[in-house]
C-alpha cells in the first residue's frame, strides 16, 4: 500500500469511496455532493489537498483530503478506508499524511468534524494527538463531534 497525492484519474474513486460510508451510516448531503462532485475546484485548487491510498496494483482503497480554512489551518475531510482493506492501519497513514503536509505548509493546526458513533474514527483521531472542541455550526447535520489538533 501506498500513500499518494490526488491526480485527475482518482475522481472517481474519491467519490466512490466517500459515497460508500457515508451511504452506510448516513445521507449524502449538499455539502458532500460539492467536494465529492468537483474535489480539484473544491478541494485542490483552493489550496487543500488530498490524498489516496492504493495498492500496489494501483487500486484507490483509501482517501483523505484537507480543506484549507480562512486561519491557514486545514480541516481534514473525506477519510475513509474501504472495507476490504480495513485493518492495515491506512487509515493512520492516510491520517498521518495529512499532519506531514500541514505541518510542511505551516498550518497552525487541523480541524475535523465527525460522528459520535464512528468509534474507531474517534479512537484514532485521539490517538493521533486530537483534542475535542465545543460544538460550533457546521453545513453537516451529521457532525457532532468537533476536534483539532495543534502542530
Amino acid at each position: 500500500m501506498r500513500i499518494v497525492d490526488f491526480e485527475p484519474r482518482h475522481a472517481p474513486d474519491w467519490r466512490r469511496l466517500n459515497e460508500a460510508w457515508i451511504g452506510r451510516h448516513f445521507a449524502l448531503e449538499p455539502a458532500d455532493e460539492i467536494v465529492l462532485g468537483d474535489p480539484v475546484g473544491a478541494v485542490i485548487a483552493p489550496g487543500g489537498h488530498i490524498f489516496m491510498a492504493e495498492t500496489a496494483a494501483g487500486e484507490a482503497v483509501g482517501c483523505a483530503g484537507l480543506k484549507a480554512m480562512d486561519d491557514g489551518g486545514f480541516e481534514v475531510i473525506k477519510m475513509t478506508v474501504a472495507e476490504a482493506a480495513r485493518g492495515a492501519g491506512l487509515g493512520r497513514l492516510l491520517l498521518q499524511a495529512c499532519i506531514d503536509r500541514a505541518r510542511l505548509s505551516g498550518a497552525p493546526r487541523l480541524y475535523l468534524e465527525t460522528n459520535s458513533g464512528l468509534g474507531p474514527a474517534l479512537g484514532l483521531y485521539r490517538a493521533m494527538g486530537f483534542v475535542d472542541l465545543p460544538r460550533r455550526e457546521t453545513p453537516y447535520a451529521r457532525a457532532d463531534v468537533f476536534m483539532a489538533l495543534r502542530l
